[in-house]
Formats: C-alpha cells, sequence, structure tokens
C-alpha cells in the first residue's frame, strides 16, 4: 500500500475516506477504488459511520460525514466558513434579504453558514439543515457542474431540468421562483477551489413580493460578488 503509516487499519481507513471524497459511493464502488476485500471495505465504512465520519444518501450509498466537517472547523482549517460569516453579513445588508452557504452531501445539500435577515418576512434556513437537491437555485449551481452522469442522475425528480443548468452554467448564476417552497425565490453562484470545482454555493433567498419573479436581475451581481470573494478565499488557502 502506498504512503504507509505502519498502522495497516488506519491506512485502509484513510483509503475508504479518499475514495468517498470522489461522491457517493456503493460497497462495490469502495471495493473497486481502494483494492480492500468486500468484508474489510464493509467493516471500516460502517465503523466509520459509527463516529459518523461516513454517513449514507437517501440511495444508501456511502459518503463523507459531518463529523469531518465539525472536526475541520474545530481546527480552524476551514478557511472557506471562517470567511462565509463577514461575506453573508455584508451580503444580507447589500439585498436586505437573508444569505446562506450551502455544500453537497450526497443527494441532499447542507446550510454550512447562514446570516438572516433581522426583521419581517424572510426566508430562514438554520445552519446544519439539510435541504433537498432536487430544487431551489444552490441545488441547480451545486449540480450544473457536475460530470454528466451525475448530472444525469440528479435530475431525476428534479424541479429544473438540463436546459435550466445549461443556462446557469453559460451566465454563472442560478434563480429559483417557488421551486423549493411555495412563495420563497433565491439566487446562488457558485464557489470553486483552485482546480476550478464548484464546493459551495452562495446563495440570497426571500419572498417573491420582494425578490420579484426575475430575482436574478435584482440580486445577480452582489451574489456574484460575494461567490467571487469566497472563491479567492479558498483558493489563498489552498495555495498555502
Amino acid at each position: 500500500m502506498d504512503n504507509s503509516s505502519g498502522v495497516g487499519v488506519l491506512d485502509k481507513a484513510a483509503l475508504v475516506l479518499s475514495a468517498l471524497e470522489a461522491g457517493p459511493a456503493t460497497l462495490a464502488n469502495l471495493v473497486a477504488s481502494t483494492g480492500l476485500a468486500r468484508p474489510t471495505a464493509h467493516r471500516l465504512a460502517v465503523a466509520l459511520e459509527h463516529h459518523r465520519l461516513v454517513s449514507r444518501d437517501l440511495h444508501g450509498r456511502f459518503v463523507l460525514g459531518p463529523r469531518l466537517g465539525e472536526l475541520a472547523t474545530a481546527a480552524g482549517e476551514d478557511r472557506l466558513l471562517a470567511a462565509a460569516g463577514p461575506v453573508l453579513a455584508r451580503l444580507r445588508e447589500a439585498t436586505g434579504e437573508s444569505t446562506q452557504l450551502f455544500r453537497r452531501q450526497g443527494d441532499q445539500r447542507i446550510c454550512v453558514a447562514a446570516a438572516e435577515r433581522p426583521s419581517g418576512l424572510r426566508d430562514t434556513i438554520p445552519v446544519g439543515a439539510t435541504v433537498t437537491m432536487l430544487a431551489g437555485s444552490a441545488a441547480q449551481i451545486l449540480l450544473a457542474w457536475e460530470e454528466p452522469e451525475r448530472m444525469h442522475r440528479g435530475l431525476q425528480g428534479a424541479r429544473f431540468t438540463a436546459t435550466m443548468l445549461a443556462a446557469v452554467r453559460r451566465r454563472g448564476w442560478a434563480q429559483s421562483v417557488g421551486e423549493r417552497e411555495p412563495g420563497v425565490a433565491s439566487v446562488s453562484a457558485p464557489i470553486r477551489s483552485s482546480s476550478g470545482r464548484v464546493v459551495a454555493a452562495v446563495s440570497v433567498s426571500g419572498p417573491i413580493e420582494r425578490l420579484t419573479r426575475q430575482p436574478g436581475r435584482v440580486h445577480a451581481p452582489a451574489v456574484l460578488a460575494a461567490a467571487d470573494h469566497l472563491t479567492g478565499v479558498l483558493r489563498s488557502a489552498e495555495d498555502t
């Protein structure tokens, strides 16, 4: 085994986690990508799931677990989350609406940071909330640049289409009106790693009455600016 630490069980667990970095995996996928025997891969994945380092998506596939994000935050290594608070607060002040940062986890997306509008009618998504990948502008962003096969799977049952995602890729932002929840509109833009991969989505959301049925015309510039800033923070952290 390459890069062996001398502690076999840890090396094998690291292989499982590294394999899941590419996305959800069945047990057969894990066996193929790690080279581990099927019983070993299953035993390690279940043990990691017990410690929340691995979890399952709606289809029972293994995905990276929430404990990894908690550990990264505690260690002060997640500069994206550290920078997100002030950026989301400024975006909230600029738009007058609630703002969020989403990351994909399997067939769901998780709100990992938020700045809520302090009063009045607002869209409230608490930090830690799990939200569908089948609707909403952030879901469109997190799916639009995926590999074709994964995109095709993600579109099954979605309230948006491949044509809509093509438009998202062309203009660089997404909007939704009543997709995730009646009466709610949103605008989202991608945050990218140094390799160009979309790793998160920054969003503005609120009632249609304020955002209108063309929320991108109103808020896309501010959302794009926030996403660009966070992309810069993330790339700077990866380069250090």
